[in-house]
């Protein structure tokens, strides 16, 4: 009776652990053009219902060595997303912006969109659905 219950409760487990799997897949985000070491880079993932309007959906906070960090959101539903990249130089956890509005720390958006102006969702956004994702933003 024993053994019996052990493995419907092993099974009941395993089973969980496949399913967990199955629920989303990652998106791996690297970052090769940091200009130094200072601070820590602040990534956010977003929907179009997030997207610079409140907080990210998954936020990661990476360490910078030589220029370059890696990240990986996991558990991703499939949907649209978009990746919002902060260099925070100085660690307040903010970008910080010059007295005529333009940002004084490097960003940057998944897609690498060239705009003018605020961050789009639409020119940042990338699907997921059945593969994990490698993206790579430039700052």
């Amino acid at each position: 009776m024993k053994t019996s219950l052990l493995f419907i409760i092993c099974l009941t487990l395993s089973l969980g652990v496949y399913a967990q799997n199955e629920v989303g897949k990652s998106v791996t985000v690297t970052i090769n053009t940091i200009k130094n070491d200072t601070g820590k880079v602040i990534l956010g993932l977003h929907t179009t219902d997030t997207f610079m309007k409140t907080k990210a959906l998954q936020t990661q906070i990476i360490e910078i060595k030589d220029g370059k960090i890696e990240a990986t959101f996991s558990n991703i539903i499939p949907g649209e997303y978009a990746i919002l990249a902060l260099h925070d130089e100085n660690n307040n956890k903010k970008m910080d912006f010059s007295p005529n509005g333009m940002p004084k720390e490097d960003y940057g958006l998944s897609n690498n969109p060239m705009s003018f102006g605020p961050p789009q969702f639409n020119e940042a956004k990338f699907k997921v659905s059945t593969e994990a994702i490698t993206l790579n933003i430039i700052f």
